[in-house]
């Protein structure tokens, strides 16, 4: 990884879920995707105070304060949002060209209808700092990560000592 960042993604923690306790329906997919959520949470609060992390997931689909309470118990007071956007016809191509490549319990063709309305809906969490990414574009990784580091390094954040380290 060319930031040395802590990386916690969706997929990642939620697919040995579904190892585990196997693959259900749609209710089951997003009960496991709340699940997993609450452990990246719980995973960042036990993390070093100068650790840096990117979370890599969509919050969107639920209520703003179910993350900010997640932040909270986390300790993380300020963050910066990298938000990366497609069109509709982007978004189903991408989701499309992956079907046969993702676990199987993630959901299949079926789930196009629904991931279109959440695109339609989506919109950044305006809660810190926001770079608007299109991800049709060829994006600069290094202009990214600049951006982050220096969004950082101008809004010093408190972790729950007081001490300016934890982002």
């Amino acid at each position: 990884m060319r930031t040395g960042w802590l990386l916690f993604t969706l997929d990642t923690v939620k697919e040995p879920f579904f190892d585990e306790l196997g693959i259900g329906d749609r209710e089951f997919n997003r009960a496991l995707g709340r699940a997993s959520y609450a452990a990246i949470w719980s995973l960042i609060a036990d993390a070093p105070n100068e650790a840096t992390v990117i979370v890599d997931a969509w919050f969107g689909f639920q209520p703003i304060e179910i993350l900010e309470g997640h932040l909270t118990r986390a300790g993380i007071g300020a963050t910066a949002e990298v938000w990366c956007h497609a069109s509709n016809e982007n978004v189903v191509a991408r989701y499309e060209a992956r079907l046969g490549e993702r676990h199987p319990g993630h959901p299949g063709a079926s789930y196009l209808p629904e991931l279109v309305a959440l695109n339609e809906r989506a919109k950044p969490l305006q809660r810190g700092p926001i770079l608007e990414v299109d991800t049709a574009q060829e994006n600069d990784l290094d202009a990214i990560t600049a951006w982050v580091r220096g969004v950082f390094r101008l809004s010093p954040l408190m972790d729950r000592d007081g001490v300016s380290r934890r982002y």
